[in-house]
């Protein structure tokens, strides 16, 4: 099987130097350049790369998630705060901290949406620089 994947990853990547060997001139168009079949087709090996990775990455994290309950139980716990996160960023969230009316496609929900995902870093950020300041802290004032 090892085999056979280090073929077929020499074989992608021939493919992919012969790809872009034909590639268009910098000097064409944009419009005729995104109608290549060259660039197509290294979209294609790069959709179905991608995809592989992805798929393979997920089976064997859920393999290695499920072989043990100690980690199932502790990442089901980390998976809730981070939800309990998003809720409570939501919650903050007003609809109204932008005027969007000059913009075509927002409403106050697309804001509402905006306004979470920035709460929501801004909370993650802070859990993550307390926990790197915090042992630290704790270390100094220990020893």
């Amino acid at each position: 099987m090892h085999k056979i994947l280090k073929i077929a990853l020499i074989a992608i990547g021939l493919i992919g130097a012969v790809l872009w060997f034909m590639l268009p001139d910098g000097d064409m168009p944009a419009s005729e350049a995104a109608k290549s079949g060259a660039m197509n087709a290294m979209f294609i090996i790069t959709y179905l790369l991608l995809g592989a990775a992805v798929i393979f990455s997920l089976v064997f994290t859920l393999k290695n998630l499920f072989s043990n309950p100690k980690n199932l139980k502790k990442t089901l716990f980390v998976v809730g705060g981070f939800l309990l996160v998003v809720a409570l960023s939501y919650g903050l969230a007003s609809g109204s901290d932008v005027d969007a009316s000059y913009l075509e496609m927002t409403d106050e929900s697309t804001v509402k949406k905006i306004g979470m995902g920035l709460n929501v870093f801004f909370i993650l950020t802070i859990i993550a620089v307390g926990a790197m300041v915090v042992p630290s802290v704790k270390k100094m004032f220990t020893k």
